[in-house]
């Protein structure tokens, strides 16, 4: 806060991930009697990562002040110094820290491998092409006679974060471009993995906020429990925008607060993504594509949700899924090719999937819970990766698993009723864009036409990719964002620094008449059409 650390009475404890694995109750039970000060850390200290002061409603209003004394200095920063060197600097330190980063997610619980794709998508968010990219939408400069015309984004000031459980490290550094658009930050550190964010935020952008000199303030992390926090935000005079991770039912609802309160809202709620795959697709590379719907157990927001397949290659695919899905299996953290995480409350993947299979789906594979060793047992705290298939597109909303996100390792795949290519296609692209969702979609095809048709009418969603990963990152283009249940009325791909800001035009002149300036380009049309 405003620079300094602040002590709390209370702490969140943050316990080995391994350890959880083996005993989830007899973890849990231990963190709360941790937090609860039934039990000390002395006692436990094989099975403690860390902890992390939790915030009270006294420092929670110190972090506010501290932002709304901080944000009217920053915003005047230049932008060179707040884009340019601020991202440089924090490139620089994620790359040297890298490893140190990737462990600690691990230690929260995500497997290594999506714990170094986080890192990497951190990297790729303040890489110099995207820096380039803020760069060129914050300030554009034209002239006209005597005058400089300058279109600008300005900070909104106060920007507060709210981060999800899932990935509240990276979706919290993401959140930092909004610093660099000028805007003073602050954080809250989710009770369920608090220390990678506290940790990459104290370790990697506080010291390079103050090596380019910015005022003590302008970034502040708190952990803390979301209600009494976001009321908090809420009810203070001095926050301009929050940024709301969270479900669409409880999102939307957050929204209508907001506007009630004078907030602007920055919602990234849930995904139920597309992938269309044509019938000259790479089936191969589609398919691999397509097993990133089970990295995390499916517990990522941006993973492919459902399947949209050409009649003519349906089953080819299906066969090719099938046998890729064989190899991604559950583990501890820490062991390299494990991508499958613990799913505690399974009841709604089995409401989901007994719904699918009433309604005609067919089980391609999986469906059953099962342990760390792969065995079928229904207290697993593991889900097996699940493929259905939905014959026909006129009826598929009415399956849940396809109208809605399902936040589990189930995929519905879609498979067309037998059509003209030309109408099929047509079909498809309305089928997307009717999605109530719109996060990412991707489409799998090789002819140009088909590509550059479906391209040209897909207005759905955030971000939209052609031929690739689903969740790989890339520079420039947006990680976050969306149209409909996915970012509400005012949903749109989510570039922070882009949205916590606000279009400004500035007019510098060196003396103008102001009669002219009124009455001028009259006269001027009138001379050229009676010269």
């Amino acid at each position: 806060m405003k620079g300094e650390p602040l002590e709390g009475a209370d702490w969140v404890y943050v316990l080995d991930s391994s350890a959880l694995l083996d005993d989830v109750f007899s973890s849990l039970t231990l963190k709360r009697k941790l937090e609860q000060g039934l039990v000390t850390v002395a006692d436990q200290r094989g099975a403690v990562v860390g902890r992390v002061a939790k915030a009270d409603r006294v420092t929670i209003q110190k972090a506010t002040d501290a932002a709304a004394e901080a944000a009217p200095s920053w915003g005047a920063y230049p932008l060179d110094v707040r884009i340019d060197r601020l991202g440089r600097l924090i490139h620089q330190r994620l790359s040297e820290r890298a490893e140190e980063i990737a462990e600690i997610l691990v230690a929260e619980g995500h497997p290594l491998m999506l714990a170094q794709w986080q890192v990497s998508g951190m990297l790729e968010c303040f890489g110099s092409e995207s820096i380039a990219f803020y760069r060129s939408q914050m300030l554009q400069e034209f002239h006209r006679g005597e005058r400089r015309l300058l279109v600008r984004r300005q900070p909104d000031g106060v920007v507060c974060l709210n981060p999800p459980q899932n990935a509240p490290l990276s979706s919290a550094l993401l959140g930092v471009t909004a610093v660099m658009g000028g805007n003073a930050l602050i954080v809250r550190a989710p009770r369920s993995g608090p220390l990678g964010v506290m940790y990459v935020m104290q370790e990697i952008v506080a010291p390079a906020l103050d090596e380019v000199g910015a005022p003590p303030g302008t970034l502040n992390v708190v952990c803390g429990d979301p209600g009494p926090m976001l009321s908090a935000w809420l009810a203070s005079p001095e926050v301009n925008d929050i940024i709301y991770f969270g479900s669409s039912e409880n999102g939307t609802k957050f929204e209508a607060r907001c506007v009630a309160q004078g907030k602007k809202p920055i919602l990234e709620l849930a995904g139920n993504d597309v992938v269309t795959v044509w019938k000259d697709a790479d089936l191969d590379l589609a398919a691999e594509a397509l097993t990133e719907s089970f990295y995390g157990s499916g517990q990522l927001c941006m993973i492919p949700n459902q399947v949209l397949v050409h009649p003519d290659v349906a089953d080819e695919l299906i066969a090719a899924l099938v046998r890729k899905v064989g190899h991604i299996r559950p583990g501890y953290p820490t062991e390299p090719d494990v991508l499958l995480t613990p799913v505690l409350r399974n009841e709604k993947f089995f409401t989901f999937l007994g719904d699918a299979v009433a309604k005609g789906a067919e089980l391609a594979c999986g469906g059953h819970a099962m342990q760390l060793d792969e065995s079928r047992d229904p207290n697993g705290i593991f889900l097996e990766p699940t493929v259905i298939v939905v014959r026909g597109l006129a009826a598929a909303r009415e399956v849940d698993a396809v109208q809605h996100e399902t936040f589990f390792p189930l995929l519905p795949i879609v498979v067309a009723e037998q059509a003209p290519d030309e109408e099929l296609l047509e079909r498809f692209i309305d089928f997307v864009n009717s999605n109530a969702y719109g996060l990412r979609n991707s489409l799998w095809a090789k002819d140009a036409k088909t590509v550059d048709r479906f391209v040209a009418r897909v207005s759905n969603g955030g971000l939209l990719k052609v031929n690739d990963s689903h969740i790989g990152f890339l520079p420039c283009l947006p990680t976050h964002g969306g149209t409909g249940l996915t970012g509400g009325v005012f949903g749109e791909a989510n570039y922070p620094i882009l949205r916590t800001s606000h279009v400004q035009g500035v007019s510098i002149s060196t003396g103008s008449r102001p009669r002219d300036a009124v009455f001028g380009a009259w006269r001027t049309l009138r001379d050229t059409r009676n010269p």
